[in-house]
């Protein structure tokens, strides 16, 4: 295991990262490709890269979660989001048995709604075009009886107004899989690569990212927790809001008081974690209850002196003959949530 490891650990350590603090939201192009692809995974904090099972959709999460059981499974998700915006993923998968690998392809989409084009004079000229897709392929193959090895290559377009751009992406995912134990652990490097055509004829930086996994399921309890670590290539991602600094008005020649290192340190961790749980109940697991906590969003989320939900989110899937369905729900903010919603097959059930 620890060969595996180390070796993806230093392909990260050869990438290049900023050291200053800054916000995660905003700093890259094609961020849409860290939109949680599910419906399961948005109700699990947003991000999930340590189960092993039938779902084809966490192949692009980790391309070294496929596996047989995906073998002849599509999923089609759809993403209520936020203004008006329509986000959704389907994918496919097959195992190759002559091969001895596992192969997947998915369609992400995303349409941006209507939006208004006026001058500067405020007057209504019609409407922007703005969209943007991506198509992943991906195979793995296991290294043993618990290592499995996968990779997704993936080409992302994006289309705003009369602006186009381009870019190619890979994925690098190793996972560890211990059925006696109940033990799940997966390590990826996700949105490695480069722009192949630019906005403005500016290079700019994608949204690559290191995650780290690791789910246990209890063994009384039907119930799987899990504990996700991402932008492990950048530690400090903390954003100092001035928005959210004391609002006293200090005396002529006062000086703010320094903030708590230790208070820093702690935030600071924390927001690299994200912290979910799946109940896994009745026959074949027909009914599941998920639920999780994303610290990074609550707190660059949160408006100062108001309570509310944003980084927690929930959800719930059923299994109503030969289909699974399941339903998420992130919240982000005040203003409002995503509802996701996704369904899956298996086609070899009807063929």
């Amino acid at each position: 295991m620890y060969q595996y490891l180390s070796a993806l650990l230093l392909i990260s350590l050869l990438l290049p990262a900023r050291a200053q603090a800054q916000v995660v939201g905003g700093q890259h192009v094609f961020s849409y490709l860290s939109l949680p692809q599910s419906a399961r995974v948005t109700g699990m904090g947003g991000m999930q890269i340590a189960v092993r099972d039938d779902d084809p959709v966490f192949a692009i999460a980790n391309p070294g979660a496929l596996n047989p059981a995906m073998s002849g499974r599509m999923a089609f998700n759809h993403n209520f989001f936020m203004g008006g915006i329509r986000h959704g993923y389907v994918s496919y998968a097959q195992h190759l048995k002559k091969w001895g690998f596992t192969m997947h392809g998915g369609l992400q989409y995303l349409n941006y709604g209507e939006i208004k084009r006026a001058d500067e004079f405020g007057d209504v000229q019609g409407t922007v075009n703005a969209g943007e897709n991506a198509f992943t392929l991906g195979a793995a193959r296991p290294l043993s009886d618990k290592f499995s090895l996968g990779l997704n290559v993936r080409m992302a377009f994006s289309r705003l107004d009369i602006y186009r751009s381009s870019a190619l992406l890979a994925d690098a995912g190793l996972m560890y899989a211990d059925t006696a134990r109940r033990l799940t652990i997966g390590l990826v490097l996700k949105n490695a690569g480069t722009q192949l055509r630019t906005y403005a004829d500016l290079k700019e930086t994608l949204p690559f990212d290191i995650q780290l996994g690791i789910s246990k399921r209890l063994e009384h309890l039907p119930f799987r927790f899990s504990i996700i670590a991402h932008h492990l290539h950048q530690w400090d991602i903390r954003y100092n809001d001035p928005n959210l600094q004391d609002d006293d008005v200090l005396l002529f020649g006062d000086e703010q008081p320094a903030e708590n290192k230790a208070s820093a340190f702690i935030d600071n961790f924390f927001r690299h974690l994200i912290f979910n749980g799946e109940f896994l109940l009745g026959r074949n697991e027909g009914f599941r209850l998920r639920l999780g906590y994303n610290h990074l969003l609550k707190r660059e989320l949160t408006v100062s002196n108001y309570r509310s939900l944003a980084g927690f989110s929930g959800g719930v899937g059923v299994k109503i003959s030969r289909f699974r369905v399941d339903f998420g729900y992130g919240a982000y903010h005040l203003a409002g949530g995503v509802a996701h919603l996704g369904i899956g097959t298996n086609l070899g059930d009807f063929f």
